[in-house]
């Protein structure tokens, strides 16, 4: 072996590790964009719940049918779909899902009309 030379073993093994860190990087990459992708979908079905639930709400008066089916196409226009719509009422409760496969997010909403404002926090309510 010559002064200041690496032994035959020590040939390449640098490569070795840069393949393996390189692969645990796209490992790590891709979770991160999966769950990415999970918290989009999330969010996408509880914005079309809660815009689904408003509009079912809004036309409560023409009849649970005709409420459910603005409910769906509200739904259907925030690229989700209406899995459940129920009238009581005046008040709408709805579920809406969206994603596809295991990135599948399925949200509840309810929306109706409001009641009494709750006081400020620090006063008692008024009587």
């Amino acid at each position: 072996m010559r002064d200041g030379s690496r032994s035959p073993t020590d040939r390449g093994s640098a490569s070795v590790w840069c393949v393996g860190a390189i692969a645990v990087l796209c490992v790590v990459f891709g979770v991160v964009l999966a769950l990415g992708h999970a918290v989009v979908v999330r969010h996408r079905a509880a914005g079309g719940a809660d815009l689904a639930a408003l509009a079912a709400a809004d036309h409560w008066a023409r009849g649970a049918a005709e409420a459910c089916a603005r409910a769906d196409r509200v739904a259907r226009a925030q690229d989700a779909r209406l899995v459940r719509c129920v009238m009581t009422g005046e008040v709408s409760d709805v579920s809406v899902a969206s994603g596809a496969g295991p990135f599948t997010a399925e949200v509840r909403a309810r929306a109706g009309p409001g009641g009494p404002a709750p006081p400020p926090p620090g006063r008692p309510p008024a009587h």
